[in-house]
């Protein structure tokens, strides 16, 4: 939990999404992070080519339309429970405020901020650098819970191949 033992000078509060919640739609603007307890959300962006899945978060990761929370622009992205979740949330104004008079606070919004960053940039490589197989087997290692808990169809748009595809790559390395 995030804020438990009240060190950090802004309050969370608990919420609890259904499975099948969105939490965030495209076009809204993201008021929240989210730190997200358990469960699992997936976040994704409508394209010409249809619907596609940016990434998951897992149980202790944040979670955010970041770029739309840092600006305080419409979100191009979704957060959509594909578990019940139970997140903290961080409201925008809340942590603002915290930032101008705690240390704690901004040390707290650099941190994460980093930590998406890092994200973002291993992904964006892995997508440059590796093939499909590659990246599924670094799922398999790195992230076991994603290949036993998310819908095959779900894992294949996240590695951008077709289903089929997918249940051919799993069979050749079973």
């Amino acid at each position: 939990m995030l804020n438990t033992d009240g060190s950090l000078p802004f309050r969370t509060v608990t919420v609890e999404y259904a499975k099948k919640s969105v939490i965030t739609s495209i076009g809204q603007v993201e008021r929240n992070i989210y730190f997200l307890q358990q469960g699992i959300i997936e976040i994704g962006m409508e394209a010409e080519t249809g619907n596609k899945i940016i990434d998951f978060s897992f149980s202790g990761d944040l979670v955010s339309s970041y770029t739309s929370f840092l600006s305080q622009e419409a979100s191009d992205v979704y957060l959509y429970c594909l578990t019940d979740c139970i997140v903290e949330v961080v409201p925008y104004a809340q942590l603002h405020e915290a930032y101008q008079t705690s240390l704690l606070s901004n040390q707290f919004g650099r941190l994460a901020t980093e930590a998406l960053y890092m994200k973002r940039v291993r992904k964006e490589k892995d997508a440059l650098t590796k093939n499909a197989e590659q990246r599924y087997l670094e799922l398999i290692k790195y992230r076991p819970e994603m290949i036993k808990e998310i819908p095959v169809h779900r894992i294949a748009r996240y590695l951008g191949i077709h289903p089929e595809s997918l249940s051919r790559l799993r069979k050749s390395i079973s």
